[in-house]
């Protein structure tokens, strides 16, 4: 008998919600990123694409633990001579929490072709509104 392996999956991408609210960002991140691997699916299968996207809503209620918010920095270079900028946790989590969860499940991805892909069905919204109510996701409960 020979190693089961499971058929790509064709069609729409399953859309599931997940509340953010309470939630420490890495462990958030680790549980998004399985999710959006398709490793929580039983038929999980390395090559296979399994067709599941996350929505994660109240991206503001996210908890960093420790000094994190002081300490972290997130770097970018412009390309261009001396273009090296840095924002603290803190700053970019006012001004744009959902980037800081969504640059910390991206970091959690393999280092693939895939990830941009599996990226792109990655949808994080600050507030508890989002406007996918038309491909009609479930709501996801991770487990702590």
């Amino acid at each position: 008998m020979g190693t089961y392996f499971a058929k790509a999956r064709r069609g729409q991408i399953h859309w599931n919600v997940v509340d953010a609210e309470g939630w420490v960002l890495g462990r958030l991140a680790a549980r998004a990123a399985l999710v959006l691997t398709g490793k929580n699916m039983p038929d999980y299968t390395p090559q296979t694409d399994h067709r599941s996207g996350l929505i994660i809503i109240n991206a503001e209620k996210i908890r960093l633990t420790g000094k994190k918010l002081d300490d972290k920095f997130y770097r970018h270079y412009t390309g261009y001579p001396g273009g090296l900028k840095e924002i603290s946790a803190r700053k970019l989590f006012e001004k744009k929490p959902e980037m800081l969860l969504r640059e910390a499940i991206y970091g959690m991805l393999p280092k693939n072709t895939w990830r941009d892909r599996l990226a792109r069905r990655l949808k994080v919204y600050v507030g508890s509104t989002h406007p996918h109510t038309g491909q009609s996701p479930h709501a996801l409960t991770l487990t702590r």
